[in-house]
């Protein structure tokens, strides 16, 4: 059956409009990808999971040490305006109490990252299944992440701890202590992840309307032409 010219302009001009919104909205989801795969580096190096807070110079006695702390790094503070650290993501060791969570932010920092790196797979690839790499690739970054963030408190009753938090610190109970940005930017990276994964679902979904089978394939590094 003949399709009239007028409905067939109408058709072209729709799946044009549906590109067009489809190209902004892959660009938005690609720079959200990158930019929160260099946030991840910054959660994982920085020492300010965890923290002295100032309740600590109204306790009587000598004072408690003061300073910051993260899965590969403790820094206390000193008379020099440069806290005085050790450890660090050089020795690739992180501290013993802490490995697991590690181990899971790694996980999930090169899954983050392979992401990133499968965008260049629109110049060779169909768009819906770089799509679908980069979702559960997304959501293994996620499920990693919660995991980390989930066993971070349970490992607080650790030598590392006391000596910062003092003798009253457990398994989620920080002490003296109080969580700092580190791990709050990591809980918001759960939240970040699903949505990004969600997202890269939903254009992988679409992706196949856009054009006709019959027509010329230009959704194959609409992300790169952009």
């Amino acid at each position: 059956m003949s399709v009239s010219p007028g409905l067939a302009d109408l058709s072209r001009l729709y799946q044009t409009e549906f590109v067009r919104s489809a190209r902004a909205v892959g660009v938005l989801w690609a720079v959200c990808t990158l930019c929160f795969a260099i946030i991840q580096v910054v959660i994982l190096v920085q020492p300010s999971w965890i923290g002295t807070t100032d309740t600590r110079t109204h306790r009587a006695g000598p004072p408690l040490p003061s300073g910051t702390m993260g899965l590969f790094e403790v820094c206390m503070e000193s008379d020099w305006p440069v806290p005085d650290c050790r450890g660090g993501l050089s020795s690739l060791s992180p501290l013993p109490s802490f490995q697991s969570v590690a181990v899971l932010v790694g996980v999930s920092l090169w899954a983050v990252w392979t992401s990133v790196l499968c965008l260049c797979l629109f110049r060779f690839c169909s768009a819906a299944t770089v799509y679908k790499i980069c979702a559960w690739l997304q959501l293994t970054a996620g499920f990693c992440l919660a995991l980390a963030c989930l066993l971070f408190p349970d490992s607080w009753e650790s030598p590392e701890m006391r000596v910062l938090c003092g003798d009253s610190v457990g398994s989620f109970s920080p002490g003296n202590c109080t969580v700092h940005w580190a791990y709050i930017l990591a809980l918001l990276g759960i939240l970040d992840y699903a949505i990004l994964a969600t997202l890269a679902f939903v254009l992988a979904n679409r992706q196949d309307a856009l054009l006709p089978p019959d027509a010329p394939d230009v959704t194959a590094g609409l992300l790169m032409s952009a």
